[in-house]
């Protein structure tokens, strides 16, 4: 039976910032098929788009952060998903082209405009509006809706920047998909058959990612097999939409994800892709489909209650399709919420990006070939340096100072604090200046560098943008 939409979660570790792309090698044949198929392009168009898409989803937070309060989003445009950054000031379009994007100049900036989206979570909304986002294309929050004038006086009243908000017919009333399966279809102890989203750790225990309407804590889980399973330890819905399940001992994983007439797909990561991207699920029901990123940070009016945080994308799903895997290219996205329409007219579908159980639940992402996140503390690198910064200060490695390296391979790990957004650079001495030649500055508080350079003299700063603690830094240099 099918209700509101429903919401999926996942969580990430350390992210990787590597002079490599995010997809390096060519895509899995399945995933170009499916998008030659959903989106209408020819084959050098979907390879291009994920070619682009994966160094854009690279770029697109560095930018984020070196803008700062200028920032106003990003996006893709094009059968071949061009990259646009946005900004408040003209003077930021040399920096965002350098870059390898294309500046676009609003009058908004992303912080005005999620303030106003911030104020709209705060209000209860008529069951008329059915969701609310911020859309960098538009520099606005939009509201989907099917009744304009309740929408705009639901608007009125939470006393926010009317002019920031614009309205969209909307007829698809999203619906909670309870009898769904994700990738590889579960069952619950409740009666109910939802999907795994993506296998992941807390500590040595393995589990899995899925959606949280399709249990609370405590309920146990058989496989698609109806061999016994797991149990759901971490559970939030409404509000979110996640839920972990750890199992027993029948159970390993491989990081992978049943892409159907796709094939076995790999996970190699967890980078965000950034609104108008490509996107894929799969699900038990309705099996692999694939569209765009219309939205991020979304917040939907369940008749169950609202849920915030989710992601709105142009994929179709049925009932059954819940808690399964939203992936583009070989990148971790979500695990199916719920939506509107279906596979055979077209529809909307939701899904709860990944990061915020990974974060809640201390997991670990499972990835395929054995290429988890390194362990907490940096371990197995040759060198390792401490320091303590508050938000806003720096400091060099190894101990104030720099080294001298011959031509090979440098490499980093950086283990922050909890709840900080701690970033390392990798600076090389030319003869007058310090430049950057690798950095990690994912919005995160650890962060892997890797970088291949000539001989000479190096250092790493560490910087704080946000949050205060200790750090370690775990280093081979040539």
């Amino acid at each position: 039976m099918l209700r509101t939409p429903a919401l999926i979660a996942l969580t990430i570790g350390a992210l990787v910032a590597t002079a490599t792309p995010a997809v390096a090698a060519e895509p899995p044949s399945g995933v170009v098929d499916a998008l030659r198929r959903d989106l209408g392009i020819t084959k050098e168009q979907a390879l291009n788009r994920l070619a682009n898409e994966a160094r854009g989803n690279a770029a697109a937070p560095g930018l984020s952060k070196r803008l700062g309060d200028r920032y106003a989003g990003s996006w893709y445009e094009g059968a071949e998903s061009t990259l646009i950054v946005a900004s408040v000031h003209a003077a930021d379009a040399a920096e965002i082209t350098r870059a390898g994007a294309q500046a676009r100049v609003v009058p908004r900036s992303l912080a005005q405009l999620t303030a106003v989206k911030d104020g709209l979570d705060r209000m209860a909304p008529p069951a008329s509006v059915h969701s609310w986002a911020v859309s960098p294309r538009d520099n606005a929050v939009v509201v989907l809706t099917s009744d304009g004038q309740a929408a705009r006086a639901w608007v009125a009243a939470g006393g926010v920047d009317a002019g920031a908000v614009t309205y969209e017919p909307s007829a698809e009333r999203p619906r909670l998909f309870y009898e769904i399966r994700g990738g590889d279809a579960y069952y619950t102890s409740q009666g109910y058959r939802c999907s795994i989203g993506f296998a992941a750790r807390r500590g040595t225990q393995l589990g899995f990612t899925t959606a949280g309407h399709c249990g609370p804590n405590g309920v146990t889980t058989t496989g698609f097999n109806r061999v016994t399973q797991g149990t759901f330890q971490v559970s939030s819905f409404p509000g979110n939409d996640y839920a972990w399940v750890a199992v027993n001992s029948n159970w390993t994983a491989a990081g992978v994800v049943n892409g159907y007439s796709a094939g076995i797909l790999p996970v190699r990561g967890a980078t965000v892709t950034q609104p108008q991207g490509s996107v894929c699920r799969s699900g038990s029901t309705t099996q692999w489909h694939c569209g765009t990123v219309t939205a991020l940070n979304s917040t939907v009016n369940y008749p169950e209650g609202t849920v915030s945080g989710l992601t709105r994308t142009t994929v179709c799903a049925e009932g059954g399709d819940s808690g399964g895997s939203f992936i583009s290219g070989d990148q971790a996205q979500g695990m199916t919420s719920g939506g509107s329409g279906n596979c055979s007219v077209g529809g909307t579908t939701y899904f709860q990006p990944l990061a915020e159980i990974l974060a809640a639940g201390g997991l670990t992402l499972v990835t395929a070939g054995g290429t988890d996140p390194p362990p907490a503390g940096c371990q197995g690198y040759e060198e390792t340096y401490s320091g303590s910064l508050t938000s806003n200060q720096s400091q060099y490695q190894p101990n104030g100072t720099y080294y001298q390296a011959v031509t090979g391979a440098h490499a980093a790990c950086l283990d922050g604090p909890g709840g900080a957004d701690f970033d390392v650079y990798l600076q090389r001495w030319n003869g007058s200046a310090w430049s950057v030649v690798a950095g990690g500055d994912s919005p995160n508080a650890d962060e892997i560098i890797t970088y291949n350079g000539p001989a000479g003299y190096y250092r790493y700063r560490v910087h704080a943008y946000s949050g205060s603690g200790t750090y370690t830094l775990g280093l081979n240099r040539p």
